[in-house]
Formats: structure tokens, sequence, C-alpha cells
């Protein structure tokens, strides 16, 4: 673990090039038997630079006032599915928690703002899943905010305010799905070609990033093609616009690590810088 008194304050400079912001499609647990996204994940962690820490903000976690989870060392898991073989269940990554993270967001936030502890909380698998491949060895600092709201525009403003922790090298992570469906065509067949509206929606998000179009995605709900049947709830979605935010004055290119549809929903990812 990265003793607190080598991690600067939030905001100062460093001569290192600004940190990531990320959206990772999180998926189901079963997802970490998937040959193909389990080894895009392992090379989508590789390429990225190597963070002081991990701030995450899961679809999983949504509380209001804004909180922090657990800061301990080991991080608890939190196994928030059932009904999956035991092995799921078994599942570990013991992080380093990152106490000093939580009071640089306490200080950027601001008096009012500040997450509450709520130690007791662990990582959720919209958390562990992606970061037990993306990061095996389980060894950078981890701390998890919840979701606060569903608004986007007041998510892209969290995301915003979290911007200057990239310059401390942290990796600003936000997970969800781009699209949350349950109507799967085929459920003997994951690989099954998605419902096509689902497929305009990706497509459409795609373009509105690549392009930039900050507007267009905040008003998604009224703009984009086949936004009902791609999201007939929102927290999968929403989490990408605290990426957003983060990357707002400083995107650097937009990229998507890894893509496609797992049981008809978009498995796209998002990387900013």
């Amino acid at each position: 673990m990265v003793p607190a008194s080598s991690i600067p304050t939030a905001g100062q400079a460093r001569s290192e090039a600004l940190m990531p912001a990320v959206f990772a499609a999180q998926g189901a647990p079963p997802l970490v038997d998937h040959h193909g996204w389990t080894a895009e994940l392992r090379a989508w962690g590789r390429s990225l630079p190597r963070p002081r820490a991990i701030l995450v903000v899961s679809a999983h976690w949504e509380q209001r006032p804004l909180a922090h989870g657990a800061t301990t060392t080991p991080m608890p898991l939190y196994y928030d599915f059932g009904g999956l073989p035991e092995r799921y269940y078994e599942l570990a990554y013991p992080a380093p928690g990152a106490p000093w993270l939580a009071a640089a967001v306490a200080g950027l936030l601001g008096p009012g703002q500040a997450p509450v502890a709520q130690g007791d909380r662990g990582l959720d698998h919209g958390a562990f899943i992606p970061l037990l491949l993306m990061y095996p060895d389980a060894d950078v600092p981890v701390l998890q905010l919840s979701m606060p709201t569903q608004d986007p525009a007041a998510l892209f403003d969290l995301g915003k305010q979290l911007a200057p922790l990239r310059r401390d090298g942290v990796l600003i992570f936000a997970t969800g799905l781009l699209t949350h469906t349950f109507s799967i065509p085929d459920l003997a067949n994951p690989d099954t070609p998605p419902d096509p509206a689902l497929a305009e929606f990706d497509s459409w998000v795609a373009e509105a990033l690549r392009c930039g179009d900050t507007g267009i995605l905040l008003r998604y709900r009224d703009q984009a093609p086949g936004v009902r049947a791609a999201l007939p709830s929102h927290e999968h979605f929403v989490p990408l616009f605290v990426a957003l935010g983060a990357a707002t004055g400083n995107p650097g290119p937009v990229s998507f690590p890894h893509q496609g549809f797992w049981y008809g929903n978009s498995m796209r990812s998002v990387q900013f810088g």
C-alpha cells in the first residue's frame, strides 16, 4: 500500500501524465468464465498507466447522501447476487483500502457535500469483477463511492468535482452497462445478436462520445434512439456520466477497449485519455 504521506493533496501538480477516466462494462459474475471478455479486460488493465489508487462508482450501490465504503485492508467484498454456483461466492479481491483517498474526496467536495463513511460496505460485484481481471494482483488501493442519484447532470457535476484526482494518479472507475435489459433473445446462446433497438442505442452513444457531444448525451432520455428498449431502468447507464464529467477539460482521446454484446446487452467500455 502507498503510504498516506506520499500522496499529494487533491489538485497538487504532478509531472506524470494525467490518469484516464473510464467506464467499465461489469456484467454479471459468470463473465469471469468468458474467455474473450476476460482477455480484453486483462489487456486493458495492462495498457493503462499504473494508478496510485482507484475510485469506483458502481451501478450496484445507489445511496443518498453520497457515501464511501470500507477503507480497511484487505478490502471486504459484498456478494450482491444470488442463485449462482458456490465458486462465485468464493471469489476474492483483497485490495488495500484507501483512507487517504476518502479524505481527498472530502476535501474536493467541501463541507456539506463530503461522503459519509459506511465502513462495513465492501466492494460490490460491479466493482470487484472487473477489477480482479484488470488488476489481478489486488495491490492497488481502492475506494468505492455510492451513486447518489440517477440524474445525468448531477453525476456529470460529481465527476467534474472529482477530476483533480486524475492529476494525483487516481483512476476514476465508473462501472455499469450501456444497455440493461432482461429481454434476452436466446437464453441458450449468450452471443445471440442483440435486439436492433439496443444495437442502435449502443451505436448512438458511441458516436456521441467520439464527437464529444456532451450536451446530447446529457439529453439521452429524449434524444437517443431505442432508449426505452435499451434502458427499462437507468442505473446501469448513468455511471458513465461520472467518468464523462471527470474527463471534462482534459478528455484526451476517447476509445472503446472492448465492445460487443452478451445476452443481448452492450459490453462496450469507454476510456477517456
